[in-house]
């Protein structure tokens, strides 16, 4: 398996479409767990919300 001290997503953006639950959701939060800037795009913009928040909170 594959952690962030092997891998560094430092410095690189990322856009996850459909971002808001799910796999998308897991996608994004894995993303930024390795270091990456991460934009969100979903059409349900209550869960987005949410996803944001989550992101947030990693830092």
């Amino acid at each position: 398996m594959i952690t962030p001290a092997d891998v560094s997503l430092e410095g690189q953006v990322a856009i996850v479409t459909g971002g808001a639950r799910g796999i998308g959701r897991a996608i994004a939060l894995g993303l930024a767990a390795f270091g990456a800037e991460v934009a969100v795009c979903d059409r349900d913009a209550a869960n987005q919300a949410e996803t944001v928040e989550q992101l947030e909170a990693l830092g």
